[in-house]
This record gives structure tokens, C-alpha cells and sequence, in this order.
């Protein structure tokens, strides 16, 4: 399929300072945009000025929930180069997502090459500085007017990209979960491992109860006992419970994430004793108590590696690791970074070159 460009007449003014990206708050002159129909399959893939979507008010994905997202980042390399993390992974977990609400999956050939035609028009907007990047929000929306609960006929995918920096304001500096006992975000057989917007409002009310009480982000348990270690909102969790590194099984309530599948397998090279399997709250705590629980981290695409310094449960504080940056959580971030920024050689060849 031919990506018509349409390029922009005026451009945005850039930041001049990267130490004040913040992040997902700025956005670049350009947005890529393809249409579906039922009848028609995907077409239309335009690459145009970044500006306001236009939806009827009865759109089906104000009404129904389907929408599906992404988030992935390009890196400004040592050598000066442009470089894509395991991308096509992320389109690939786009399509899981696309299955499970019903939407029509992309051709990731195709979605790779308009991303990387968008990010090469816009490439000045890379921002240099080691620790930033510039982030990828795939979107996928169901466009047809239609009140009735059914799938729609017609959906619009699109990328926006922008500059970002730290993902928490703490940047590396630990930070303080809470954890939930309450509310659930996702059960087996529901949505908790789809990438779809309705998992995220569900820990909205959570989350912003937690921010009130002076913490970054909550800790979810399953849905069903309130028992078993999940994931945090926007990160998988690692913890290290004396020389064995546990993570959450992918049991269809969180989201396989990419940095996680990276951890796993950088951990396993490393010789260390990595397990995915099912942890209860009980068994952290008591670990933390004994001082057992040598560090937790979270992983994602926007933070990458996020320390989590204290544990808070039924209104008690466990404080891992001193509340320091664990040793082990540094080695990732750095190994990670490394990689994603061509400082070294890639032998996992998650790194691509596109300029």
C-alpha cells in the first residue's frame, strides 16, 4: 500500500531544553493515519500535519470501548543513528489486543514501514540526551456511528510520536507502591492482557486514592482472592526474594510486556535464578519483613527499570533495599539502555537501524 505525505506548512517550535520534557505532553508536527472498512480491508495510509480527529458522537469506540493502544520509543544512538526497540514485538502485542476486542489486526510489514517513514520526517525532533527518546503511541479506535453493542465495521489506526523524558518524576530515585486489597483491575478470562484503555480507567480510581496518600503508583492483586501478586498500572514487577528473581506468570490478567520478556532473558544470560511464577502478597511481605526481599523493580517502555523503594500493605511500610536503587536493577537499566542507545553491540538483535 503507497503512504501518501501530506508535510506540514508550519512547523511547531521544538524544546530547546531536554531536562524538561517531562513526558506524553508534547507532540511533533506529523501523525500517520489509515482507515478501515469491512468491505475494503485497511487503505488510505496518509502521513499529515498533526492536528484534531474528527469522530461522530456515536463513533462506537466512545460507546463500546474498542480501542487499542501501544507504547514504544526510538532512540537517538552514540553513533548518531536512529534506532527502533523491538518494535515489531510491540505490533505483534497490538494484534493480540486486536483479537481480543474484536478489531482488525494490522499488516505488520506495512505498520513497521510508515513508522519509520514518520519518524524520519520528524527525526529533528529526537531528543540527544542519554535517558531520553522519543516515544510512540499506536492507536487503533472503532469509527462507526452505531448505538448497539456489537463490533464495528470501520476503525482508524494511527501513530502520534513526541520527545519524553523520565516516566516518574522521581526519575531513577525508588519509589513508594501501595498496595490494593480493594478494587480489581482484571480477572482470568476478562481484558487484563490486552493493551485496551477500559484496564487502565479501571485503575484510575485506585490510583488516584494512592496519590492522595503520597505514592507513585498501586500495586494489583488478582481479582479474585485479592491475594496473588499482579502487575503495577503501568509496569510489570520483579522481585528478588534472596537469590531468585520472581516474576508474575502471564495468566491472561497482565500484560506480557516487552521490557519484562528483556529482563527475563538478560537475567537467565546472566546466570542468575529467574522464575515466573505465582507470588502472594503474604509471601512478599513476610520476605520484606525478613529481610528477604533484596529489591523490587517495575519494567515498561516508559520507565524502563523503576525501583520500588518501599511497599506499603494494609497501612504498613515495608522499605526494601534501604530505599536505595538495588544492585541489580541498576545493572539492567544500564545494560538495557546500552543496548538501546548503540553503545555497544545488540546480540539479541532487538536494536534496528532506520537512519
Amino acid at each position: 500500500m503507497e503512504i501518501k505525505v501530506n508535510l506540514a506548512t508550519h512547523l511547531k517550535e521544538k524544546p530547546t531544553d531536554e531536562s524538561k520534557l517531562g513526558f506524553g505532553q508534547i507532540f511533533t508536527d506529523h501523525m500517520l493515519l489509515m482507515d478501515y472498512d469491512a468491505d475494503r480491508g485497511w487503505h488510505t495510509a496518509r502521513i499529515e500535519p498533526y492536528s484534531a480527529i474528527k469522530l461522530d458522537p456515536a463513533a462506537a469506540c466512545f460507546h463500546y470501548g474498542q480501542e487499542i493502544f501501544e507504547g514504544l520509543k526510538a532512540y537517538y544512538g552514540k553513533d548518531k543513528g536512529i534506532y527502533l526497540f523491538r518494535a515489531s514485538d510491540n505490533f505483534k502485542r497490538f494484534n493480540l489486543s486486536a483479537r481480543r476486542v474484536c478489531m482488525p489486526e494490522l499488516d505488520i510489514e506495512l505498520a513497521m514501514e510508515a513508522l519509520k517513514k514518520l519518524i524520519l520526517i520528524d527525526r529533528e525532533w529526537i531528543p540527544k540526551t542519554r535517558g531520553t527518546s522519543l516515544y510512540i503511541r499506536p492507536t487503533m479506535i472503532a469509527t462507526e456511528p452505531h448505538l448497539g453493542v456489537k463490533a464495528a465495521s470501520k476503525y482508524l489506526f494511527y501513530i502520534i510520536i513526541g520527545p519524553v523524558g523520565s516516566y516518574y518524576p522521581e526519575g531513577l530515585n525508588p519509589v513508594k507502591i501501595y498496595v490494593e486489597d480493594r478494587y480489581a483491575r482484571a480477572v482470568p478470562g476478562g481484558t487484563g492482557e490486552a493493551k485496551t484503555g477500559g484496564n487502565y480507567a479501571a485503575s484510575l480510581l485506585a490510583s488516584e486514592e494512592a496519590k492522595k496518600k503520597g505514592f507513585s503508583q498501586v500495586l494489583w492483586l488478582d481479582g479474585c482472592e485479592k491475594k496473588w501478586v499482579e502487575e503495577v498500572a503501568a509496569m510489570n514487577m520483579f522481585f528478588m526474594i534472596d537469590n531468585e528473581v520472581i516474576t508474575p506468570p502471564l495468566t491472561g490478567c497482565i500484560l506480557g510486556g516487552i521490557t519484562r520478556n528483556s529482563i527475563i532473558r538478560l537475567v537467565g544470560d546472566w546466570g542468575l535464578n529467574i522464575k515466573e511464577k505465582s507470588l502472594s502478597i503474604d509471601e512478599v511481605i513476610e520476605a520484606a519483613s525478613s529481610f528477604r526481599l533484596k529489591e523490587a523493580f517495575g519494567t515498561g517502555t516508559a520507565a524502563v527499570i523503576s525501583p520500588v523503594g518501599q511497599i506499603t500493605y494494609k497501612d504498613k511500610d515495608y522499605v526494601i533495599a534501604n530505599g536505595k536503587m538495588g544492585e541489580l536493577s541498576q545493572k539492567l537499566y544500564d545494560e538495557i539502555l546500552t543496548i538501546q542507545y548503540a553503545e555497544k553491540s545488540d546480540p539479541y538483535g532487538w536494536t534496528e537501524k532506520i537512519g
